[in-house]
C-alpha cells in the first residue's frame, strides 16, 4: 500500500492530492475514543484579511444547541471551537465554494438544513475535540451519519483550498526562514528541522490484514513525519506508512528526499563559514534520521569531544521545534492525539493532512488560541530513541566544519 503524500510543494503545489485506496476494513461505529469519519451514511495576504459577518449565526447557532443565546463574547467562542471567530470566518471562505457545489440534504434533528457555517463548525468540532460521532451528534443534535458525511465533505473541501497554507518556501521565505533558524541557537543556513510522530489506531487483530500496522512497540500506529520552521509551520508532510518503519525509511520514501539529494529542494545558496569551508542549506533531525549533506543529524557516543558536544547542544535546541510543533498539533486537533477506534486507513491520511493545514492556518492567522496550547515536548510518548547509523561522508565533514565553525564563535 502507498503512502498519502500531502508533501507541501517541494516542487510545485499538487492541485489535487489522491490517494490510491484499497479495501481494509471498516470505519467505527462511534462509540469508540476516536473513531475516524467515512463517507458511507508568513505576512498575511490581503485574500487572508476576511471581514467578520454579523454575529447572527453565532447567536443562532448557539441558541440551537444549548437552549439560550451566545453571550457574544469572543472568549464564549474561542472556548468552544479552540480557535478565534476571526479564523473560523476565514475557513468558511475557503471551503464555502465548493461545499456550496456539493448540493447536500444534511440537516439536524430539527430537520433544519446545515448553512457553510453550521457544516465547518460540525467539523472543527470533530477534529478538534476528538470526541466520537455520537458525543459531536448529541452536541449538534444530529445522526452519527450526518456528523461523518459533514466531516468528511469538509476535509475534501479543505485539501482542494487550504493546501495553499502548506508549501515549500519560495527562495525569499527560506530567507527569512533561516534568518529565524539562526536566531535560536546560532545554526546557519538551516531551512527547516524534521521529526516523526505515531497516529495511534485501535484494530482488530484477529484479521491478518491489520498486521501491517503493528508497530515495534507492540501498537498499531501511522506514521506523519513534518519539516517545520522556526514558527512550527509545516513545510511539508508525509503519512499514511505503517508505525513500524524507521524514520530513514518513511524519508528515502518521500519525494523531499530525491529532490533534496537532486538539489532541488535544498542548497540553492551557500554560505561561508571560515577560510575555505562553505555549507549549502540543510535542515535538522534527530539520530533516528540519518547523516546526510542537507540533514545534519547529531554526533552520538559519551566520549564526545568539546566542539562535538557544543554542536549536539545548539542542533538539540534548534530541533526541538519541530517536537513542539507535533505536540501542539495532537493537543489542537485531538482526532489523532488519542487512540483511534478502527478507522478507516484509506481516509486517515487525508485527515492527518488536513489537521497540518489547519495547523498552519491557526499560525497563519496569528490567533491568539495558539499561545493558550502549553508548548509540549513528547509528542510520541511510549516510543524509544530510534537510532540510524547511516552517515554520509560528505554530511559527515560539513558537520564537522559546522562544529569547528560554532566552537569558534561567541554563545548566541
Amino acid at each position: 500500500m502507498k503512502p498519502y503524500k500531502g508533501e507541501g510543494g517541494t516542487t510545485q503545489q499538487k492541485k489535487k492530492r489522491k490517494k490510491k485506496v484499497r479495501k481494509s476494513g471498516g470505519e467505527g461505529d462511534g462509540d469508540g475514543n476516536n473513531d475516524v469519519d467515512g463517507c458511507s451514511n508568513v505576512p498575511l495576504t490581503a485574500a487572508w484579511r476576511v471581514q467578520p459577518p454579523c454575529s447572527d449565526w453565532w447567536d443562532h447557532f448557539s441558541e440551537r444547541i444549548s437552549g439560550h443565546p451566545a453571550s457574544g463574547k469572543s472568549e464564549d467562542f474561542r472556548s468552544f471551537f479552540r480557535i478565534s471567530r476571526r479564523t473560523f470566518d476565514y475557513i468558511c471562505s475557503l471551503v464555502k465554494g465548493n461545499l456550496l457545489k456539493k448540493p447536500t440534504d444534511l440537516a439536524d434533528f430539527n430537520g433544519s438544513n446545515l448553512s457553510t457555517n453550521d457544516q465547518v463548525a460540525v467539523a472543527l468540532m470533530r477534529l478538534s475535540s476528538g470526541k466520537s460521532l455520537q458525543s459531536v451528534g448529541n452536541l449538534f443534535r444530529m445522526n452519527q451519519s450526518s456528523v461523518s458525511q459533514t466531516t468528511w465533505r469538509f476535509v475534501e473541501a479543505m485539501e482542494e483550498k487550504g493546501l495553499v497554507h502548506l508549501s515549500w518556501p519560495s527562495e525569499e521565505e527560506m530567507e527569512r526562514i533561516k534568518e529565524k533558524f539562526e536566531k535560536i541557537r546560532g545554526l546557519p543556513n538551516c531551512c527547516g528541522a524534521i521529526d516523526t510522530t505515531h497516529i495511534l489506531m485501535n484494530l482488530p487483530m484477529v484479521d491478518p490484514a491489520n498486521e501491517v500496522w503493528f508497530d515495534k512497540e507492540r501498537k498499531c500506529s501511522m506514521i506523519l513525519q513534518g519539516v517545520v520552521d522556526a514558527d512550527m509551520r509545516f513545510l511539508d508532510v508525509v503519512t499514511g506508512w505503517p508505525g513500524k518503519l524507521s524514520n530513514a525509511s518513511v524519508l528515502r520514501s518521500s519525494s523531499l528526499f530525491e529532490l533534496c539529494n537532486t538539489g532541488t529542494a535544498l542548497n540553492v545558496k551557500k554560505v561561508r563559514l571560515c577560510e575555505g569551508a562553505e555549507i549549502g542549506e540543510y535542515i535538522v533531525g534527530d539520530s533516528g534520521f540519518p547523516l546526510l549533506p542537507w540533514l545534519l543529524t547529531p554526533y552520538k557516543g559519551k566520549a564526545l569531544l568539546g566542539l562535538e558536544r557544543e554542536f549536539n547542544k545548539r542542533h538539540y535546541a534548534t530541533r526541538m521545534v519541530a517536537k513542539r510543533a507535533l505536540a501542539r498539533l495532537k493537543d489542537m486537533w485531538k482526532i489523532i492525539e488519542g487512540v483511534m477506534w478502527m478507522p478507516d486507513r484509506n481516509k486517515l491520511p487525508r485527515i492527518i493532512l488536513v489537521c497540518c493545514v489547519l495547523h498552519n492556518i491557526v499560525i497563519d492567522m496569528e490567533d491568539d488560541a495558539q499561545d493558550e496550547v502549553p508548548l509540549a515536548f513528547d509528542h510520541d510518548p511510549g516510543y524509544r530513541q530510534q537510532i540510524c547509523d547511516e552517515a554520509d561522508q560528505t554530511g559527515s565533514s560539513l558537520r564537522e566544519k559546522l562544529s569547528l565553525y560554532l566552537a569558534e564563535k561567541r554563545p548566541p
